[in-house]
């Protein structure tokens, strides 16, 4: 029972090991993987915009066009009344023709303002355009350094992550899946990743508690898995101090 309870905590020790260098590894990235992740999602809805900018300015520009056609028509109904006028038979039916030359003419009135209104939108759609493709060059030149940067670091550490990481298969396949389970929980639960600790001076060598000292001797005699009363990491042996 204590040589298996033993190989337990070796081989969670050994896992914890090849897991703290694969750490290490990401943690030299820093946040690059995540800025360049964010750079692409931001340069992405610029790009977004810039489509919906130029959506826009395409329909502004059909309206322009049908408002232009809509003022040619009533131009050209005008001309018709204005020839009706001339052959009307009585004041009754002036005044009706009358009313429709003016009809028409408020209709090209209110389509010039629309087009005055249509011309405004496109040149402030045009000065958004300009500045968001302004800002997207900008983020793509950002892009291309954060990539350029992420790439010398991946390809400095990539063989040795490689490796490890093979390492880590072999090493988690040797521990039943209910520790491993709980080793992964405690790992993401904790923000060193450290999830299997010896006990040093008398604490836990990951939350720096005090251990008592029958714990301590329980956690040394390896015959059952003991975590830590504070932060729930695996106590894995105890350092004794050397005097």
């Amino acid at each position: 029972m204590e040589s298996t309870v033993a190989s337990k905590l070796d081989a969670l020790l050994h896992l914890q090991s090849i897991d703290s260098q694969l750490d290490e590894i990401r943690r030299v990235r820093g946040d690059l993987p995540e800025e360049v992740r964010d750079l692409e999602d931001e340069i992405e809805g610029y790009e977004v915009r810039v489509s919906k900018f130029d959506d826009e300015v395409a329909a502004l520009n059909d309206a322009i066009a049908q408002r232009r056609q809509s003022i040619k028509d009533a131009e050209s109904l005008i001309r018709k009344y204005e020839d009706q006028q001339v052959n009307v038979r009585n004041n009754r039916e002036y005044d009706a023709i009358t009313k429709e030359i003016e009809l028409q003419k408020l209709e090209i009135q209110v389509a010039e303002k629309k087009i005055k209104e249509a011309y405004y939108q496109i040149d402030q759609k045009n000065n958004e355009i300009e500045g968001t493709k302004h800002r997207l060059e900008e983020r793509k030149k950002d892009l291309d350094n954060k990539k350029n940067e992420l790439e010398q670091i991946v390809s400095e550490s990539e063989d040795e992550e490689k490796k490890l990481e093979q390492d880590r298969e072999t090493a988690a396949a040797k521990i039943e899946d209910r520790l491993l389970s709980a080793y992964t929980r405690i790992r993401k639960n904790v923000r060193n990743g450290l999830a299997v600790v010896p006990v040093k001076r008398d604490a836990c060598g990951g939350c720096f508690n005090t251990v008592p000292p029958q714990r301590q001797a329980d956690i040394a005699a390896q015959k059952k898995v003991i975590v830590c009363e504070h932060c729930g990491r695996i106590l894995a042996g105890v350092e004794h101090r050397i005097y």
